[in-house]
């Protein structure tokens, strides 16, 4: 697992019962598209499958956090690209950075800030990364130059937001 990418991106199309009667994709639905495009890069790049950890080791994470800036809003049947990173960890925790963008991603949507706390579903508790993990996370750990929320949106309002058309 050499030359592993610290900021993993996808795309989908923003659904129909995802959506608002504005067609605006309904606020709660975009934490849905961003573990959902999390889960499948981490398959697809790390071959880290938590849902198959889960159920052969009985271990896995679970959220602890979030924090989420809704910059504009995605539209009904628009291509949205979504990028991915890990911005920091400890034994026992992760915290992963998530951008939805629009298909080119020259507008910033939304950004969302997640805590995820590694858990053993036998005993109902904390667990400890194994070693594996924790070499993972040195070699794709992505931190960003923020330490709050807010300044990290502050940073990314470089980017020009979409006006709906």
């Amino acid at each position: 697992m050499d030359n592993l990418l610290n900021v993993l991106e996808s795309k989908t199309k923003i659904r129909f019962q995802d959506c608002d009667p504005f067609n605006h994709l309904n606020n709660g639905s975009y934490i849905d598209y961003f573990m959902n495009h999390r889960e499948d890069a981490l398959i697809e790049h790390y071959n880290v499958d938590i849902y198959k950890m889960a159920k052969t080791l009985g271990k896995s994470w679970v959220s602890s956090s979030n924090q989420i800036a809704y910059l504009k809003p995605a539209f009904l049947m628009e291509t949205v690209a979504i990028e991915s990173q890990l911005i920091k960890f400890t034994d026992s925790e992760l915290y992963v950075e998530m951008r939805m963008y629009n298909e080119n991603k020259s507008h910033l949507k939304a950004i969302i800030w997640c805590g995820f706390v590694h858990f053993n579903l036998l005993q109902q508790k904390r667990e400890t990364h194994t070693e594996d993990l924790m070499q993972l996370f040195e070699k794709v750990i992505n931190p960003v130059d923020a330490n709050a929320f807010e300044t990290r949106i502050g940073q990314l309002r470089k980017y020009k937001t979409e006006t709906p058309v």
